[in-house]
């Protein structure tokens, strides 16, 4: 009879640790409106009284929202979409239109959202296209197919300017990684987005994403004349007591999770996580290192990833052992696996870089420098065949611990391309330390301060 209960009492937490994880990791993955915000509740207000005034009352308006990566533009954004979209006038009227620097930046709020890669879209006829399939405006009028950047502009503008304030649906227009579509020729886009939120016609609002400070500086006459000169900053200003709290809030679980007494011990576990020394040590160790709550979120994934119905609570040692895994060095990692030609090849270029002070090479002083380390050891099992040497090379190129710094010609060969050494010093001794089974001579080879010459 013990055995039974014990057999569903372990299957009734394993139930309950699937959906601990499955919350946290939802709150930790994606960017859901579903979270707190943290120390930009007055840009939200901002935000939100913004387009509520396109939204509600026609309103056109422009603004920036700048910060740097991680400082909750996003999240701010998708709280404000949100909260309009849980007003009914908000949602069956307003059409939003995404053209987002960093595909997947966005989470689909309702079947009005799409997006489009700036980073992939690199130019303003290819945006145009986009932006009128998202207003459902196809590029076929009657027997006409337009395909030209001057028709596509058109046509989209002409749609636009059509209605007025009061009949028209407002058109909200998002773009992330605002800075991209700076770049485009003549800024043709901005200009006519920004021209039309100046108009008296359809309501529209231009609200753009950026982390450079620098912006405005870099937008023409014509379009910041135009531009609403509206910026919202958002800068990570919370400090180490804040960043403790926040910790606490997001590890915490929510009240309307399913076992209430489990919840109850979790959240009682968390409390004693803030107040312990190794802990607040990780932390701190994170926060000086970056205030970007993504870190953080990646820091608490990699801890909770260990519970299992076993080991039900998380331990000052599960965040200790996910703090290694962030701070480890991925191209040191990527050395150990190296075989001991590759890492001799490394050494060589090591010891170039130290002779002639971080200059170029090409693979055939990297050779010529392999070869002097050979002539030093009176036994022959470094001694390798040259396109040996040349494919070890090579595949040092393909895992870019080596990377060229020009473009492969015709007229130069292999072996005279120049290169340089992506690792430094420290990474290259710290990874031979741990590499497995290193014969001493290539350390000592390693080691030495200057070639062998």
């Amino acid at each position: 009879m013990s055995k039974r209960k014990s057999k569903e009492s372990s299957g009734a937490n394993g139930e309950c640790i699937s959906e601990v994880q499955k919350t946290l990791r939802e709150r930790f993955c994606h960017h859901y409106a579903t979270g707190k915000l943290f120390g930009i509740e007055r840009q939200y207000r901002h935000l939100l009284e913004l387009l509520k005034r396109t939204t509600v009352h026609g309103e056109s308006n422009s603004a920036l929202i700048i910060g740097p990566r991680g400082s909750g533009k996003t999240a701010l954004l998708n709280h404000v979409l949100k909260e309009l979209t849980e007003m009914k006038e908000v949602r069956e009227n307003l059409l939003e239109v995404h053209l987002n620097g960093n595909e997947g930046e966005l989470p689909v709020l309702h079947e009005k959202n799409h997006f489009l890669s700036g980073l992939l879209q690199t130019n303003d006829k290819v945006a145009l296209k986009e932006i009128t399939r998202q207003l459902h405006l196809e590029n076929v009028v009657g027997d006409k197919v337009f395909g030209s950047f001057a028709e596509n502009l058109a046509f989209l503008l002409e749609a636009l300017r059509k209605g007025d304030r009061t009949s028209s649906c407002p058109v909200l227009f998002i773009l992330d990684e605002f800075d991209l579509f700076v770049h485009h020729k003549n800024q043709t886009l901005l200009y006519n987005l920004f021209d039309i939120s100046q108009s008296a016609q359809t309501p529209v609002t231009v609200i753009g994403l950026t982390c450079r400070q620098d912006i405005l500086e870099l937008l023409e006459k014509r379009v910041k004349s135009r531009f609403s000169h509206r910026q919202i900053y958002l800068m990570n200003s919370f400090d180490f007591k804040q960043y403790i709290r926040i910790f606490k809030e997001q590890l915490s679980l929510p009240a309307e999770f399913p076992d209430e007494s489990f919840a109850q011990k979790w959240n009682n576990n968390v409390q004693n996580l803030s107040e312990d020394k190794t802990v607040k040590d990780i932390l701190q160790n994170l926060f000086h290192y970056t205030k970007d709550l993504r870190s953080l979120h990646l820091l608490l994934m990699l801890a909770v990833s260990n519970v299992t119905a076993r080991h039900p609570l998380t331990t000052a040692s599960d965040l200790q052992e996910a703090s290694k895994q962030i701070r480890m060095d991925s191209k040191a990692n990527i050395v150990h696996g190296l075989s001991v030609l590759e890492i001799c090849l490394i050494i060589a270029m090591k010891h170039l870089n130290d002779v002639y002070e971080g200059e170029p090479f090409n693979f055939q002083m990297v050779y010529n420098e392999f070869q002097k380390f050979i002539q030093r050891k009176a036994h022959c099992m470094y001694n390798f065949e040259k396109p040996v040497v040349m494919k070890a090379f090579e595949h040092l190129l393909q895992l870019e611990l080596v990377k060229p710094i020009e473009r492969p010609s015709v007229r130069v060969q292999r072996e005279y391309l120049l290169m340089k050494l992506v690792l430094d010093n420290n990474q290259i001794m710290d990874a031979l330390q741990a590499y497995p089974n290193c014969p001493t001579d290539v350390k000592q080879w390693a080691a030495s301060s200057l070639s062998w010459l």
